[in-house]
């Protein structure tokens, strides 16, 4: 299975930025992992937020293909204890999904499209993070779920 993290907006922070690369450098250990960062929407002054979200949402589907497994970063999404989303990983792997696309919408979610289009919603808190922060505790939580599954001494339980 291929894994992409496609998210609006470039890491501002260096920081954040190798944080993300390390975890990338680590998942693709396991499987193909990208992080497709796309630019931010410009002009958005003149738009509203529903319009700022339709275009992202236009931008972000333009990056998933027909047999994608589109995963929604949602604030109402599914949350998992990380055992569970090595569960939910394992389920996907098993199931014959060949790529799993996470996506990481802009500051005002995503646009109605995107949820019709969605297979699913992951929740990582319900506390809300920047979406820059997100990056990185998406990549942790998925090299973590793979070393759960290949019983790897990384996560303590």
């Amino acid at each position: 299975m291929n894994i992409d993290l496609l998210t609006i907006g470039k890491t501002d922070s260096p920081e954040v930025a190798a944080l993300v690369a390390e975890y990338a450098r680590r998942i693709n250990f396991y499987c193909r992992f990208t992080v497709t960062m796309l630019p931010d929407v410009k002009r958005t002054r003149s738009l509203t937020p529903r319009q700022q979200c339709v275009l992202e949402g236009e931008a972000l589907l333009r990056q998933v293909a027909p047999g994608d497994c589109l995963t929604l970063l949602d604030e109402r999404g599914a949350e998992y204890r990380s055992v569970e989303l090595a569960g939910w990983l394992q389920k996907r792997m098993l199931g014959g999904t060949r790529r799993l696309v996470l996506a990481v919408g802009g500051p005002y979610g995503f646009s109605d499209a995107m949820y019709a289009r969605a297979d699913a919603r992951l929740s990582l808190s319900k506390l809300t993070f920047s979406h820059q922060i997100v990056r990185v505790l998406l990549a942790e939580q998925l090299y973590r779920a793979f070393t759960i599954l290949n019983n790897e001494p990384y996560h303590h339980e």
